[in-house]
């Protein structure tokens, strides 16, 4: 049951020369897209914020602002958005560079309309496989609960923060941007930021940005999350790890609908609807004083809680068929079979790393496929005791001893390697460091 939203692709052209923008406008309209035009980096930037824009098509020289100083801040704004540079004269270097600055591609001058399909094709053909892979595709009760409640709050007040609770691999964020997207009336961004990737300071200033001179290496203004998010969303992902000091100014931010950048006394006004996200028990924190109480109350006001993969056996064969049928378009072949004792292998496993891990395994089985049909050592090709079958499944065993015994077979065969094991599990290196020191073991 994808839940996707429906709506007309909106590209918008940049270039101060308006009969560039015409030749697109003629050229995309009657594909059925919505052409948008500004004639400088600025009037863009303010488009921007205003639409969901599917693409981008921008002149590198354009007075006020260059296409590259454009291209820059696109991809810091909405990185996700596809940006195809226009350019007189391309080298190879020059092709390097504007590649190394997120573009996704350039069309030379003069213009080929045949050239402007390929380009639009390949890169919202791109675009479309990371929405494609952005669906909640479920028949479990328990998530079916979950998109009800994704629903009701399309049709709520958008200010409400919403807390949402999950394994890692579950598809926390995946929940926060359908909530984002069917409730989001100004047309905001969606902002994310991993709270247990940066240490506090750096985490602070990604937040709240910072004013020049504010600290050493503060060479200019920076924005934050919170002034990006405005008229938004914004994810705090992983909210248990942020710190006590930090969990402070948070709570003000919420409070007072206000940040101050970092060396600034001017408090600036914010409208941001926050989601926070935890795969740890938030209320067992509280307890142990690792997390504020007021805090947890201000951000618990909507619990989502996303059910690990194991409670929802019943989605396995729909996802592994999605996900197979996904990777297959995006490498242009055609759908393989699996063997049922495949199927049958898949159901009985725990899956530790969830949803995320399942997507890995089959991504991994479709690339590396030889044949009409998929059998387990495509799935898990480094060695069979590598494989579900391998692990000791037998009557009794708890859930917390299963998930230990699966994190430690698999460090001890990537030799310790904890990224390679993170990748394999399809959890994250935190997680395994968490898990290790939860069980008193050093690998």
């Amino acid at each position: 049951m994808p839940l996707q939203k429906r709506i007309r692709e909106k590209i918008l052209i940049v270039d101060d020369d308006t009969s560039i923008c015409n030749i697109f406008r003629n050229a995309l309209s009657i594909r059925g897209y919505e052409i948008l035009s500004a004639g400088n980096g600025y009037e863009a930037m303010d488009i921007l914020k205003q639409n969901h824009i599917s693409l981008i098509f921008a002149d590198i020289k354009m007075p006020k602002m260059s296409g590259v100083s454009l291209l820059k801040r696109v991809k810091e704004f909405s990185p996700n958005v596809p940006v195809v540079m226009i350019t007189g004269y391309v080298s190879i270097e020059n092709a390097v560079e504007l590649i190394k600055h997120g573009a996704t591609d350039y069309i030379p001058k003069p213009i080929s309309l045949e050239k402007i399909n390929q380009v639009i094709d390949k890169s919202l053909c791109n675009n479309n496989v990371d929405r494609f892979s952005r669906r909640i595709v479920t028949a479990d009760p328990k998530m079916l609960k979950v998109l009800e409640t994704i629903d009701v709050l399309s049709k709520t007040n958008r200010h409400t923060s919403i807390f949402i609770q999950g394994e890692s691999g579950t598809g926390k964020e995946l929940i926060a941007r359908a909530i984002h997207e069917s409730n989001n009336p100004y047309n905001g961004p969606f902002v994310a930021v991993n709270c247990a990737a940066l240490p506090e300071t750096l985490l602070e200033s990604e937040l709240f940005g910072y004013e020049q001179g504010a600290f050493t290496g503060a060479i200019a203004r920076r924005i934050g999350k919170f002034e990006l998010a405005h008229h938004g969303t914004l994810l705090l992902d992983e909210i248990a790890e942020m710190p006590l000091s930090l969990q402070v100014k948070l709570l003000r931010a919420l409070q007072e609908g206000e940040i101050d950048r970092i060396g600034s006394n001017e408090s600036i006004r914010v409208d941001v609807r926050i989601i926070a996200t935890t795969n740890r028990d938030l209320k067992e924190e509280v307890k142990k004083g690792t997390f504020r109480t007021d805090l947890f109350y201000r951000l618990y006001v909507i619990p989502i809680i996303v059910p690990p993969l194991r409670e929802r056996k019943g989605d396995i064969p729909i996802l592994v068929n999605y996900f197979l049928d996904k990777f297959c378009k995006f490498q242009s072949k055609e759908p393989p079979k699996i063997l049922k004792e495949v199927m049958d292998m898949f159901e009985s496993y725990l899956w530790p790393g969830n949803i995320r891990e399942l997507e890995n395994a089959v991504e991994r089985a479709v690339t590396l496929c030889q044949n009409n049909s998929l059998s387990l050592e495509d799935f898990f090709p480094d060695d069979h005791s590598n494989n579900p079958e391998s692990l000791a499944f037998y009557e009794g065993i708890t859930l917390r001893e299963m998930e230990k015994l699966l994190i430690i077979h698999t460090l001890k065969k990537v030799n310790g390697n904890k990224e390679r094991a993170a990748k394999l599990l399809g959890i994250t290196t935190r997680t395994i460091r968490n898990k290790l020191k939860e069980y008193n073991r050093k690998i």
